[in-house]
């Protein structure tokens, strides 16, 4: 909290209370849009207007430069002295104790915030003028913020000197950040460059726009306003080697080529049209052609070889329709084919809503990924395929930290838990692109530079891991060829597909039917009873139902899980129900054992890493009687000995990605057992994986949609190891896994 904000607060509340439009601030000391709006009223009231707005515009700088040209040390309206000291408080200037006396504490302050802003050769002396109020009453920063550019707050500096006095210009911030209203002066200090009067400039990258920068193309010897207009460009996207200057030199050149090679324009080395506008808007030159599009329309072996002939390669489509909508435009049965057997390439697109904030959560992400992985698989998309995951509207940067970033943690969460070569990408603006590339949840991204306006868009640099840049909507073709796509710039990052999977012959499973819930437990009670296991029994903590009810309480896990390993749930539902049914006291206690275990090995690691002096006033930590370094956990009651061997070899032939795990380090041994001890979906994968790891130790093939009951059987006692026990385990579980069938099969081939 800053005292002295306060004291602007309690200013803003006593003075214009009861003030019809000016509301109250809440008195926390903390400068925000809120106190900086209430200023703005205060001096709107001040000035003698009645309809006050947040907004500080044409009618508010008018009325000021009429009344008060300049305020300084003559003026005698105490209030208005008061809100620019307030106001200087708020950007962290010496208010002089809003005294409502513009003394020359106010003075000095006022001289170095315009010092700071760039103007004060411009508007010498102490006094405020008018744009220097209207800046005054933000929240933007005048001085370099944390991470920011020294160049380029010399650059806003620079504009601000420069083009002040120039009707619709208006001082930007000079922090350091290449920001939205920073694009927005750059674009007006171009116009008045190029020539614009003040009736004329508007900031839009529009045809005089245009035709000015064709006819200012700049080269090795170039110099004046264009080349430093040129250079602040550069410099505002990031690129390596530019310097702001008034000269294009040879560095300047190889530094515009690096860029030109970046976003795929020919490389000349010089400040061209098309160069210039991929500078300053998001689409670049628009009228490029594109190798890469994407479209909701089907492919079909004429439009295919209409793409072909107009100079396309790789076609984005949609892996799935959006419920509730009739629009089609999800892959059509044999459209991959027809595409591939025309020499083109796919990527995938997921897409349903994602029009709003509302919309990305994590779990919702992770319901997506699930769904997009489905999708692909069912149409044969291969491991190593990159699936792109679309943000479609204009979010604000507090979205993606809020909501979009975790909705990719759950996308990369379900990823890393069952679809291992699988990638993600992210479609979207700039700056989603970027942010969500940075969280390390997206490997590529396709950005979607068409919605210029976007301020995810404006005054955002290129994403670094851009595969895919759509830049326009256009029609190609004719006739049954004829077809409407985004035109998109390819990166050559992400090539697509053009050679897929078998379409398994077999159905997949589907999600459990709750209306069958009640039967189902009917059935697995009289199965658990054929086998001499009642509904409970005094040594085991958990029921039947109560088995049942883990089961289904992780169906949709479960079902996506078996779906991606093409393998029949069943098969994984079977030793979670089981184990949990079985699991006793005994098992709470081994539990209780291991936790020791690791528990003395991090104070004996603690200890040996003590100073000698200190090791010697410390006793050496005991092993607590019983303790043990393994014992099976969690639902699927696995011990951590046998995940990491699963794991590992499920790895080693390309089922997962996950990195090697060491079981002769105590470590790892405690992170994997404790992630099967308290992450549910960590055990229900492992518990398939080893499966799939038994089936190699016993000399089958993997477990797959068409596994004998033979097959099964053998699986299953392999699960609880050999031997006599372990043979009339794989009997009983047999039979449990027959009954889920009775309900899992018919369910599959409606």
């Amino acid at each position: 909290m800053d005292d002295m904000v306060l004291q602007a607060q309690k200013f803003i509340n006593t003075t214009y209370a009861g003030v019809p439009g000016i509301p109250t601030v809440v008195e926390d000391g903390t400068t925000g849009w809120d106190v900086m709006y209430a200023l703005t009223r205060a001096l709107q009231y001040e000035l003698g207007i009645t309809a006050l707005s947040d907004t500080f515009g044409p009618t508010t700088l008018g009325k000021l430069t009429t009344l008060y040209p300049v305020i300084d040390g003559t003026n005698t309206n105490a209030n208005i002295n008061r809100i620019v000291q307030s106001g200087l408080y708020c950007k962290g200037y010496d208010g002089s104790g809003i005294s409502g006396s513009y003394d020359s504490t106010t003075g000095s302050s006022v001289t170095q915030l315009k010092a700071n802003m760039g103007v004060a050769a411009t508007f010498p002396g102490n006094g405020v003028t008018p744009k220097v109020f209207k800046a005054l009453l933000t929240m933007d920063p005048y001085v370099l913020i944390s991470g920011g550019s020294d160049q380029v707050r010399a650059i806003q500096q620079w504009m601000n000197a420069s083009y002040i006095n120039r009707a619709n210009f208006f001082i930007i911030p000079c922090d350091g950040y290449f920001s939205r209203d920073v694009q927005k002066a750059l674009m007006f200090a171009i116009q008045f460059a190029i020539g614009y009067d003040d009736a004329t400039a508007n900031g839009v990258f529009g045809p005089g726009t245009q035709a000015g920068l064709k006819a200012n193309t700049l080269s090795v010897g170039s110099s004046g306003t264009f080349v430093q207009l040129f250079t602040a460009a550069m410099v505002f996207n990031k690129r390596s080697g530019a310097v702001f200057s008034s000269s294009f030199g040879s560095d300047l050149a190889d530094a515009v080529s690096n860029f030109q090679s970046f976003v795929r324009l020919p490389v000349t080395g010089t400040g061209n049209f098309q160069t210039w506008a991929s500078l300053l808007v998001s689409t670049g030159d628009p009228s490029r052609s594109g190798t890469a599009c994407d479209c909701v329309t089907e492919v079909t072996a004429d439009r295919a070889a209409a793409l072909k002939a107009s100079g396309y390669s790789i076609i984005g489509r949609y892996l799935t329709n959006v419920a509730g909508t009739t629009l089609n435009k999800k892959i059509q049965a044999g459209e991959l084919d027809t595409i591939a057997g025309a020499g083109l390439r796919v990527f995938p697109i997921y897409q349903t809503y994602g029009g709003s904030v509302s919309y990305f959560n994590h779990s919702q992400g992770v319901a997506d990924a699930s769904a997009a992985i489905d999708a692909a698989q069912g149409y044969g998309f291969k491991r190593g395929t990159r699936i792109y995951f679309a943000v479609d509207y204009d979010a604000l940067d507090a979205d993606v930290t809020s909501n979009i970033i975790p909705h990719f943690q759950g996308i990369q969460d379900r990823f890393d838990q069952y679809a291992a070569g699988y990638k993600i990408g992210v479609y979207g603006p700039r700056n989603i692109c970027s942010r969500v590339a940075a969280s390390g949840a997206t490997s590529a991204s396709f950005v979607s530079d068409m919605s210029t306006g976007f301020s995810g868009n404006l005054g955002f640099s290129m994403p670094e891991d851009w595969a895919f840049d759509q830049i326009s909507t256009i029609s190609i073709g004719s006739g049954t060829g004829a077809i409407q796509i985004d035109n998109d710039i390819s990166s050559d990052r992400d090539s697509g597909q053009n050679t897929f999977d078998p379409v398994p012959t077999q159905k997949l499973d589907v999600a459990f039917d709750t209306a069958n819930r009640d039967a189902l437990l009917a059935d697995i009670r009289a199965t658990m009873q054929s086998l001499g296991v009642d509904e409970t029994t005094w040594y085991t903590n958990h029921s039947t139902e109560d088995a049942l009810n883990v089961v289904l309480q992780y169906d949709s896990y479960i079902t996506g899980l078996a779906r991606s390993l093409k393998m029949r749930k069943s098969l994984i539902q079977v030793p979670i129900f089981w184990e949990y049914r079985k699991y006793t006291y005994l098992d709470d206690a081994a539990n209780t054992f291991v936790q020791e275990y690791y528990s003395y090995m991090e104070q004996m690691e603690a200890w040996n890493n003590m100073p000698v002096w200190q090791q010697l006033i410390t006793p050496v930590p005991e092993m607590p009687v019983g303790s043990r370094e393994d014992a099976s956990a969690g639902l699927g009651q696995i011990f951590a000995a046998t995940a990491i061997s699963a794991r590992n070899y499920c790895s080693s032939v390309g089922i997962t990605d996950e990195a090697t795990l060491d079981a002769s380090d105590w470590h790892t041994m405690e992170t994997v057992w404790n992630n099967l001890y308290t992450d549910n979906e960590y055990n229900i994968t492992t518990a398939a994986l080893v499966h799939i790891s038994d089936a190699h130790s016993i000399g089958q093939r993997v477990p797959g949609l068409d596994y004998t009951d033979a097959e099964t059987q053998a699986v299953l006692a392999r699960y609880n190891g050999t031997g006599d026990d372990a043979t009339e385990y794989g009997v009983q579980n047999l039979s449990v896994y027959q009954t889920f069938e009775k309900y899992n099969a018919p369910a599959r081939n409606l």
